[in-house]
């Protein structure tokens, strides 16, 4: 399975005072429960996906592709602009030279090349199996 997320930011890292957050309106208070409840879904079905793998002894077959530190218009699902796609190709390129977890110091690059082999090689071994 390979599960590939659009990203996230890193939103959260911010820290506000409680005389800032006893301005937030009730709109404001809804924008941050929505983001907080989006991004705990991510989380947890990833989590739960890795943990079904493992359980199963096929955690080679699970890997979830994503960045998690998206800024400024890197955020913006509607912002097509040639500048905004040039940086997200660049954060593409960055995010497959990372380690895929702190405990799997394999790149993303590395894994998905591990990916489209195993890929590539169950398809001939089908294939194969349907010539008989």
């Amino acid at each position: 399975l390979l599960s590939l997320g659009t990203g996230t930011t890193s939103e959260f890292d911010k820290t506000y005072t409680a005389e800032e957050t006893a301005k937030w309106g009730a709109l404001q208070w809804m924008l941050v429960i929505q983001q907080m409840t989006e991004a705990a879904s991510s989380y947890m079905t990833d989590y739960y996906l890795s943990t079904v793998f493992q359980d199963l002894h096929s955690q080679n077959n699970y890997l979830r592709v994503q960045e998690n530190a998206l800024t400024g218009t890197t955020t913006k699902a509607d912002d097509a602009s040639e500048a905004n796609m040039e940086l997200l190709a660049q954060v593409g390129e960055n995010l497959l030279k990372k380690p895929v977890s702190k405990d799997n110091p394999e790149t993303y690059e590395e894994a998905l090349k591990r990916f489209a082999k195993l890929l590539s090689d169950r398809k001939k071994l089908r294939a194969n199996k349907a010539s008989y």
